[in-house]
């Protein structure tokens, strides 16, 4: 295996194909960080550049995309509380925070360093492991994943702030929100209300660019207008200090783990890793009130899990042909289109290649560190833009990124739906982040229902007797108690504080 890695970085360490994982990675900032602009549709602009190519050149600008379309997102997640891609969804709930405390170089920091840790792990784990751990994937069945998505909608409860029963509310609101529309399986349509432009139902990206930054901007608007002024960043090296960094290596570990699990399993991807590594973060740690309000944990378990997730959905790809998600499947078409049949076989047949595609994810890891490192220093003077400039061209952005999704202008009308639904659940105190838990886990959850309930003609019990369906079903119920138990002791210990005053 060492001496295929070394014809692997052998075969793409030249200026052709260095220039070409450059140029991917860049582009992909750019995509991941314009919001609608993602490492899908990047890779499928590309793709048909490639035909000309060698298969290892195309290969390693497809990776250089990848890595850069995900890793894009942070951008204007920590400058604007947009996030640019689903994968940077949990980065805005401290990365913003942070940015608005004037720490937004160290935001920065975290965030870049440790999406490049988790990237790098990531790689590792594919080039060692991919075989055995793409097997393990492959006895999951809808039993399987309909208890993951149960437990992870357990994570509703540490999202929901201070209210649990407003938490709930949110997270069934985001499961409604996402049948409407065509339902899984039999593509009945649902709560269309005869409009066939919902027929497809709500895109994620203009929910989440609606709940997130629309909401934000009509929040601002609120407010007397700020003249801009100069913000000075007095930054050494990344913005935090060597112990800083040792403080937060568990928690970036953890996260980075978390993120190769769920990318691994097909169909959940980086957008619920992030949000999953960043409730266990909070969960796990000793100053959980200060996750939301600009608390560096947050931004770590975020960017390591999106990174991570990356190498984690390679894993079933390139060891058994299975793509995971959209990216994934886009990847499968450029290894056709080169003659590579993905699969236990491409070891066999074109190892040089797989291991030259390993090679391209590290060296593209490396240039997307270096690009938002000389860049970041850059992207904290957005902050210094006044608002009344600021401000409008977010909103052409995010409009020209929801009608881009899918070429549809039904999306910047249903943009603005969720940006004033976003900012009633502002006035009204009801968090935003469980909505979109809900709707991305929602259409999962009914999915393996139904092909379940299928495959056992309507008997519920397989359900609750598959071992690994039944430990996840488990630790479901394990979840709930203890936060109804901690919600239980903290209304205890006000009670009791409020009687003693």
């Amino acid at each position: 295996m060492f001496e295929l890695f070394l014809d692997g970085f052998a075969a793409v360490l030249n200026f052709k194909t260095i220039l070409l994982i450059m140029a991917g990675v860049a582009m992909g900032l750019i995509f991941g960080s314009i919001p609608g602009l993602t490492a899908t549709m990047a890779i499928a602009i590309t793709l048909p550049i490639t035909f000309g190519m060698d298969p290892m050149a195309a290969m390693s600008l497809l990776m250089g995309l990848y890595i850069g379309g995900v890793s894009g997102g942070l951008i204007p997640a920590i400058l604007l509380k947009l996030p640019g891609t689903p994968s940077s969804i949990a980065t805005t709930f401290d990365g913003y925070p942070m940015a608005k405390n004037g720490k937004a170089g160290a935001a920065f920091g975290y965030a870049i360093v440790f999406s490049f840790l988790g990237g790098l792990l990531s790689i590792f784990v594919l080039m060692l492991l991919a075989p055995p751990l793409a097997k393990i994937a492959l006895k999951f069945g809808p039993f399987e994943y309909f208890a993951i998505t149960v437990f992870a909608l357990t994570m509703i409860s540490s999202l929901a702030g201070n209210s649990l029963i407003k938490g709930l509310l949110a997270g069934l609101m985001g499961i409604a929100l996402a049948m409407v529309g065509a339902a899984p399986i039999d593509a009945f349509p649902r709560f269309t209300f005869g409009n066939t432009a919902l027929d497809a139902g709500f895109n994620l990206l203009p929910v989440l660019i609606g709940l997130f930054a629309v909401s934000e901007i009509i929040k601002i608007s609120e407010t007397k207008v700020k003249k801009g002024k100069s913000i000075q960043y007095a930054m050494k090296g990344f913005g935090f200090s060597l112990r800083d960094f040792f403080k937060q290596g568990w928690n970036g570990l953890r996260s980075a783990i978390i993120g190769i699990g769920i990318g691994i399993l097909p169909g959940i991807g980086g957008g619920t890793a992030n949000i999953i590594a960043y409730v266990t973060a909070k969960n796990q740690s000793k100053t959980p009130e200060k996750f939301g309000k600009g608390h560096p944990d947050g931004v770590v378990a975020s960017e390591s899990a999106n990174n991570a997730a990356v190498g984690g959905a390679l894993v079933p790809l390139v060891s058994l042909g299975i793509p995971g998600d959209t990216v994934t499947a886009l990847l499968l078409g450029g290894l056709v289109i080169h003659g590579l049949t993905p699969g236990p076989l491409l070891f066999q047949n074109n190892g040089d290649i797989v291991y030259g595609i390993f090679a391209a994810l590290i060296i593209a890891n490396f240039a997307m560190i270096a690009f938002l490192y000389w860049g970041m220093r850059v992207f904290t003077r957005v902050l210094s833009i006044p608002q009344y400039i600021l401000l409008p061209i977010i909103m052409v952005l995010c409009v020209v990124g929801a009608i881009g999704v899918n070429n549809r202008l039904f999306d910047a009308g249903a943009l603005l739906f969720f940006g004033v639904l976003g900012y009633l659940m502002l006035k009204f105190k009801f968090p935003v982040a469980p909505v979109i838990l809900g709707f991305i886990l929602g259409p999962l959850l009914e999915t393996n229902l139904r092909r379940g309930l299928m495959y056992t003609k309507g008997d519920f019990l397989p359900f609750l007797t598959q071992p690994i369906a039944a430990l996840f079903l488990a630790l479901a119920l394990l979840s709930i108690i203890l936060k109804v138990r901690d919600n239980y002791k903290k209304k205890k210990k006000v009670d009791s504080n409020t009687l003693g005053v």
